[in-house]
């Protein structure tokens, strides 16, 4: 009998302590040696995948940063595995511990920090519209009775239909599994618009077979916060992000990251996105917080 309740007492430790190291980043990668990195292929100049398993970004390189700090914290180098995650699945993957932390493209909402947290705001995104530079579209009005592409998983159309310039507006939804998916929809001629944050359009059409057979269009749709996410109820790993992004902002270095991706030739192909930072990301920068896109939005 004391040796099954031993047993017991000892199981239920284990089970405390795997429950612990769940919701403790640090611990976590201390106990395993490795770091897994939620990446996309195809966010812009945020987040991409150069194949062969390399990405690269904004993001990318900043969460680069915030791991060599986690390093620091764990006291040891860690092997830095990298999972690619969609629009659809980001959110499950990191709640549930399969990624540590998520370097793409996902808007910071209200929503969202039920289930997950973000670190300061590193980039604030204007949702515009793709279209091809012959297709005579400047404006929503004349998305009536087109295809309008957009990615599964993320909130663009959605900003778009409440948009007072849509009232009345009657378009078709067409969906891309990823972005590069939706871009295709676009190119092939399927979708007649790509609605989505504006460096990810930029990015796209500056890797496309032509560019100058693209353009983006229209109204701002929505301004929307754009930050780095993990699990929730971490304060010790949320510091470290918030401390690395501080450290960063302070010293001029996020402002040369932001140059590097989205002003200067960026690889794979040495194309210049020419995306000088906007004021909300400057301000973002200036004023560090990770207030979500409904605080934007009462302005």
């Amino acid at each position: 009998m004391k040796k099954h309740l031993f047993a017991l007492v000892i199981a239920s430790l284990l089970a405390s302590t795997a429950f612990a190291q769940a919701n403790d980043t640090i611990a976590k990668v201390k106990a395993s040696g490795s770091v897994t990195m939620g990446v996309r292929d195809s966010s812009g100049a945020l987040s991409y995948t150069l194949g062969d398993g390399k990405y690269v970004g904004y993001h990318v390189e900043i969460c680069q940063r915030i791991i060599d700090n986690l390093e620091k914290a764990a006291g040891k180098k860690l092997d830095v595995k990298y999972t690619s995650v969609t629009s659809q699945n980001r959110i499950p993957l990191t709640e549930n511990g399969t990624v540590d932390i998520e370097c793409g493209s996902t808007t910071n909402n209200e929503a969202r920090q039920k289930q997950v947290a973000f670190a300061f705001t590193t980039f604030v995104e204007e949702v515009r519209i793709a279209v091809r530079a012959n297709s005579g579209i400047t404006n929503i009005a004349q998305l009536n009775g087109k295809n309008v592409a957009t990615t599964t998983g993320t909130t663009s159309v959605q900003l778009l239909r409440k948009n007072e310039r849509a009232t009345g507006v009657d378009f078709k939804e067409v969906f891309g599994k990823d972005h590069a998916d939706s871009f295709l929809l676009l190119e092939s001629g399927r979708a007649d618009a790509f609605v989505m944050d504006g460096q990810i359009l930029a990015g796209n059409i500056a890797n496309s077979k032509a560019p100058g057979d693209f353009k983006i269009v229209g109204e701002v749709l929505n301004v929307e916060p754009i930050a780095i996410m993990f699990r929730k109820d971490d304060p010790a790993f949320k510091k470290l992000a918030d401390d690395t992004i501080a450290a960063l902002a302070k010293s001029g270095e996020l402002a040369k990251l932001y140059d590097k991706w989205f002003v200067q030739a960026i690889p794979p192909k040495n194309t210049k996105l020419g995306l000088t930072a906007s004021d909300a990301t400057k301000g973002a920068w200036a004023n560090l917080n990770d207030k979500p896109v409904e605080a934007y939005a009462k302005k």
